[in-house]
């Protein structure tokens, strides 16, 4: 089955996945000592002006009352991790941020999907698609995608380390795995590993 992007998220930690037939070529790349992963084109990869295609797709940052981490699909993890900078409540960065960018405006009418944790683990996931903006808390692994899935359900998902979060994501039998970033709450903050497969 395909399904496209998917995020996996639980109060331990979680994992986001490109899967992609129309650009195959990407590969995530550390920022900010792993503060920021960032997905975009492999150097072989050809040009192309789908601004689809490069977008920070983690990010780790500081908000008044402790760490979070945003990740997701799009553009759109920039506002909420901005947000949640501002001291905004993770359910509203979403919310906000999710409205305010809407569906990616393409063939499919792909929908944005995002995640976030705090480092106390409340755990959020949201979804904005063209009939519909949702968002929740989760106490159990969960699952959101792009296609075929794209409203939020438990999965069986058990990643110790931030590696293996990326490698789990990565090896889930959904087609066309293309790259996976994962991450793991610690006693010392959020660890994030990538698996940018072969």
């Amino acid at each position: 089955m395909y399904v496209g992007r998917f995020v996996v998220v639980g109060p331990e930690g979680g994992a986001y996945r490109v899967s992609s037939r129309s650009f195959p070529n990407r590969a995530i790349t550390a920022r900010d000592d792993a503060e920021a992963l960032t997905v975009g084109p492999t150097e072989d990869a050809p040009d192309t002006d789908n601004p689809y295609v490069s977008y920070n797709c983690l990010r780790v940052v500081e908000t008044p009352t402790g760490e979070t981490v945003a990740f997701g699909n799009g553009s759109h993890v920039d506002p909420i991790a901005e947000k949640l900078e501002l001291g905004y409540p993770a359910r509203d960065a979403l919310a906000e941020s999710l409205l305010a960018l809407d569906y990616e405006k393409d063939d499919y009418d792909t929908p944005r999907i995002a995640a976030t944790i705090t480092d106390d683990g409340e755990a959020l996931i949201g979804t904005v698609r063209k009939d519909a903006l949702l968002v929740e808390t989760v106490d159990e692994p969960t699952l959101v995608a792009t296609y075929e899935k794209d409203a939020p359900e438990p999965i069986d998902f058990d990643a110790e380390s931030a590696a293996d979060a990326a490698s789990e994501s990565y090896a889930l039998e959904y087609e066309h795995a293309v790259c996976a970033a994962g991450v793991v709450r610690t006693e010392d903050g959020f660890e994030t590993a990538i698996e940018n497969g072969d």
